[in-house]
């Protein structure tokens, strides 16, 4: 369904048109985030400004990003360092400092946390980060 410009999945019984909505939310581990949903949704639907979704940083953003880009590139056979080249172009990595480079373990993580993602990890995407007890 999508709301002055917003899409959300739900499912409504009868028209919005008058009738008054209601909502269950289940009281797990994903409340915190259904409530956020919920109110960006009530939001939407009575015509007020959405709020930005919290969910996704900028900076969580660009780095999915270059993670499926080093997994992309691993999979066409690319080595480290050229995925390194491409996704950090301003930093140097010659061959006589690449072994101890933080550039170096940075790719190596991307391609790892990059293959999490597409081995089912990109669910955990639009949970809001949570620290842990």
């Amino acid at each position: 369904m999508n709301l002055h410009g917003e899409r959300f999945d739900v499912s409504l019984s009868g028209s919005m048109e008058g009738d008054s909505l209601a909502a269950v939310i289940p009281l797990d581990e994903m409340t915190p985030d259904r409530l956020t949903a919920l109110a960006r949704f009530w939001s939407a639907a009575t015509g007020r400004a959405v709020p930005a979704d919290p969910r996704m940083t900028p900076q969580r953003l660009q780095r999915a990003r270059q993670m499926l880009r080093a997994v992309d590139a691993r999979e066409t056979g690319a080595t480290y360092r050229a995925i390194a080249r491409f996704l950090f172009p301003q930093y140097e990595n010659d061959a006589t400092s690449w072994v101890g480079s933080a550039i170096r373990e940075t790719t190596i993580r991307l391609a790892r946390d990059g293959m999490k993602l597409v081995h089912g990890g990109y669910r955990a995407l639009l949970r809001r980060p949570r620290r842990e007890r």
